[in-house]
Order: structure tokens, then C-alpha cells, then sequence
């Protein structure tokens, strides 16, 4: 019996980690957008690197229940441990990833213990907290940091000592996007193991999760540390993109429009904020363009209709269409297929 119970799980999470043709065409597409888009890579290295920060909140959002408001913390550390770095004469990029990750997955590791203690209100304050002590301590530290003056004179050294950055934002943009695809293939991997499910027991139901014997603790001081990781690679893409980073990187409204992003994507899967980071550089890149004063205005309206209109209910609609396309391409396929006879055989 347990054999049976235990072969059924192995069977859904094989079936939960198989990839599907929507998915595989989302990434077709984001990999053609480097050949069909070449004016448009600056953006799309933003998207990217939002995209990625997004992903980074999702997993303590919406897989682990953990509220944050603060999520920029660990975003403008990676930022700057990158840009100092590579000011300091380390400019290989992938090691400045590497660092940057390991010194916001520490910062995650020891302010997770804190965000575990009390209710969600008590969780946003010190989130919140922890990313308004790290902005001021950027702009005392202006020997450091370069204050409010930003930390300039970043140079990067090319992506595996092949690749150059230039300035069209070409290897900018491919750089970003296969850091963004790696770690994604990463995180779903995560979310679909028996760590992932027992983070979705966890925020749906910590107590019985605990009456089971799954060390809730343990788990979302875990998955804190790797989401704060994961902040960290982006704010480090960000830096060495742009070779320059300022105090905006640890701002609150870099943890707002991240929130905003997953609102508008969805959170709970991991393409919610991948998505909601295209729509929301597009509006904004859209809304800017047509009225450069009032475009926060725009954006907030459409938040407020998209939250009365019922996001889950437009995005059950949209599954349920490309489900409907994608299953009607392979009744087609199957029909087209040559069939054999009883005679012929």
C-alpha cells in the first residue's frame, strides 16, 4: 500500500515537472525576440532582469505564504556587491553573479528568523524595515557606495571572455535572459519536488503541515534564503548591465512595482511574474510615450479595473483558450496522421 502511495506521488510529480507546448513557445519566442527585436534589447534586458526579480518574490508570495514589502533589500544588495566588485577590479560578470547571490542569500538566511515572528502585518513592517536600514546605511556609506551620486565608474569584462557588452544592449539582453532561463528551469524544479509541495502545504496550512511532521520553520527560512538569492542575481544584472548603480535600487517603489508586477501576472505559478514583468514594461513604456506625466495614473487605473474585473477569471479564460487552441493543433495532427488498414496490414 505505501509502495502504491508513494509510486502515485512519483507519478504526479513527474507529470507536474514535464514541460508543456505553451511553455516551450514562451521561450521560443523570448529567445527570437533577440533576432526579430534587435531595437528593442535595452527593454528587454529590463524585462529580464524584472522578470527574474518577480520570479524571486513569487516563491516566498506565492508558494510560501510570506508577505514582503521589503523584497528590494536583497535587489540593491546584489546590486551593489556586483558594481562594487567590479570597481575593484573583479569583472568577470559570472563571478560577480555568484557573489552577489551568496552575500543576499546570507543577508535572506539571517533576516528570515525575524520575518518568521508574528502575523503578516508584523512581516511587512520588518521587511519593510530591513530595506529602509539598508538604504540609509548606502547613502551614509558614500565612500562605499558613491551616496546619492550613484556608484560610477563600473566596468565589466566580457561574458566568458568571449562577449563584449555593447551598446545596443544585444549581449546585455542574452546575457540576462539565459541567467533569467536557468535559474527559472532552477525554481521549477524547486516548486515541483516534494519541497515545493510542502511549501504549498506550509501557506495553505501551517499548522497541519507541522501536525505531519514537515519542519515549517526550516522550510521558509530556506526557501527565504534561496528567494533573497534569487533578488540578488537580478540587482547584480541589473548593475553590470548598466554599469551603474544608485541609491534607487534599494528604494521602496522597486519593492512595490515588483508587487505590482505579480498582481498583474498571477502569483502562485511561476510564469505569473514573467509575464505581468512584459505587461508592465510595455504599459509603461506605452503610457510614458503618450503622456509622460500621468502615466503612473493610467497604470493605476488599469490595476484597479484588472482587480475588479477579476485577474483570476481573465487568466482562467486565457489557459483555457491556448488549452483550447493547443488541443485542437493536435487533433488536427492526429487526423493528418496516414492511418493503416487491417487490409494493408
Amino acid at each position: 500500500m505505501q509502495s502504491t502511495t508513494a509510486e502515485t506521488v512519483r507519478t504526479g510529480l513527474s507529470r507536474r515537472g514535464r514541460w508543456g507546448l505553451g511553455e516551450i513557445a514562451f521561450w521560443l519566442v523570448a529567445a527570437a525576440t533577440l533576432f526579430f527585436l534587435p531595437e528593442r534589447h535595452l527593454i528587454l534586458n529590463e524585462i529580464a532582469i524584472i522578470g527574474l526579480f518577480a520570479l524571486s518574490l513569487d516563491l516566498i508570495l506565492g508558494y510560501a505564504g510570506i508577505v514582503s514589502l521589503g523584497h528590494a533589500a536583497f535587489f540593491g544588495l546584489g546590486a551593489y556587491v556586483a558594481g562594487i566588485l567590479a570597481k575593484n577590479g573583479i569583472t568577470d560578470p559570472l563571478a560577480g553573479l555568484v557573489v552577489a547571490a551568496i552575500a543576499s542569500a546570507i543577508l535572506g538566511f539571517v533576516t528570515s528568523f525575524l520575518v518568521l515572528r508574528g502575523s503578516d502585518l508584523t512581516k511587512l513592517m520588518v521587511t519593510l524595515g530591513v530595506a529602509l536600514v539598508l538604504g540609509e546605511l548606502a547613502n551614509q556609506m558614500s565612500w562605499l557606495t558613491g551616496g546619492a551620486d550613484g556608484l560610477q565608474g563600473i566596468s565589466m569584462g566580457p561574458i566568458l571572455g568571449l562577449f563584449e557588452f555593447d551598446i545596443f544592449g544585444t549581449v546585455a539582453y542574452a546575457y540576462s535572459l539565459v541567467v533569467t532561463f536557468v535559474l527559472f528551469v532552477l525554481a521549477r524544479r524547486i516548486v515541483v519536488s516534494p519541497f515545493g509541495l510542502s511549501l504549498r502545504s506550509i501557506r495553505d496550512n501551517p499548522l497541519r503541515a507541522r501536525a505531519v511532521g514537515i519542519p515549517v520553520n526550516r522550510r521558509l527560512v530556506a526557501v527565504y534564503t534561496l528567494a533573497a538569492a534569487y533578488a540578488g542575481v537580478a540587482g547584480g544584472l541589473l548593475a553590470q548591465t548598466t554599469q551603474f548603480v544608485s541609491l534607487d535600487v534599494l528604494a521602496f517603489h522597486r519593492s512595490a512595482d515588483v508587487m505590482l508586477v505579480l498582481v498583474i501576472g498571477g502569483v502562485g505559478y511561476l510564469y505569473g511574474g514573467l509575464i505581468g514583468a512584459v505587461v508592465f514594461k510595455v504599459l509603461q513604456d506605452v503610457l510614458s510615450a503618450w503622456t509622460p506625466q500621468y502615466w503612473q495614473f493610467w497604470i493605476g487605473l488599469i490595476l484597479v479595473l484588472l482587480v475588479l474585473a477579476g485577474r483570476e477569471r481573465l487568466t482562467d479564460k486565457a489557459r483555457f483558450a491556448v488549452k483550447r487552441f493547443f488541443g485542437r493543433f493536435k487533433a488536427q495532427r492526429t487526423d493528418a496522421m496516414p492511418t493503416t488498414s487491417a487490409r494493408e496490414i
